[in-house]
């Protein structure tokens, strides 16, 4: 299984990696990025690609919230705590939100669809989103194209030593979650009570 999986990625490659990179997901761009230190993808290629995809995603999201507001609001009822911190992050921060919240695990697909549901210029969200994609595609292959060997190894480590690689993966994840987590309560807070606040100033 393992082996068809490899064949499939070095036939495939640029494919797996477009599609992957819509889902925005790392895991899918470091692989990318071992494969262009093995000579089995092509460096700058693999970034354009990687890029266009995580493009991609984001127009999706973005027209989701422009042209679908029925799936926002059945959205914003499971979701609203996310919807109420993108949108106070968009108006403190502006334009470099969306620079950004591809590293904001949690709202990477509720900011787009947020930005989508205001007045803000499609041609600009595109623009900014575009480069965005393409600065964090190098961001994350350039890594493991440099540290290819590297990563291999410890990935085979990891495979021959399960038992201490899950919990320690299980542990970083959870250190993650938490962190995020700890954001945005501290954002909702913030929120509340600037709101709060202008309340009172009003009265």
């Amino acid at each position: 299984m393992e082996e068809l999986f490899i064949g499939w990625l070095k036939e495939y490659g640029y494919i797996i990696l477009f599609l992957w990179s819509i889902l925005e997901g790392e895991i899918g761009l470091i692989m990318g990025g071992i494969m262009c230190h093995t000579g089995d993808m092509s460096y700058p290629l693999a970034v354009f690609v990687a890029g266009l995809g995580g493009f991609t995603g984001d127009q999706i999201y973005f027209y989701i919230g422009r042209f679908n507001k029925g799936f926002i609001q059945r959205k914003l009822h499971s979701q609203r705590r996310k919807f109420a911190i993108a949108h106070l992050l968009l108006k403190k921060y502006g334009w470099p939100i969306i620079f950004v919240q591809r590293y904001m695990y949690g709202l990477r697909t509720v900011i787009p669809m947020s930005i989508g549901i205001t007045k803000y210029s499609g041609k600009q969200f595109a623009l900014i989103n575009l480069i965005s994609a393409w600065v964090w595609a190098a961001i994350t292959i350039t890594p493991a194209y440099i540290f290819g060997e590297e990563i291999l190894i410890a990935l085979n480590w990891a495979k021959q030593h399960w038992y201490f690689a899950l919990p320690f993966a299980a542990t970083f994840a959870g250190g993650i979650y938490y962190y995020f987590h700890q954001l945005e309560k501290y954002l909702l807070e913030k929120r509340r009570s600037r709101v709060a606040e202008n309340n009172y100033t009003n009265n």
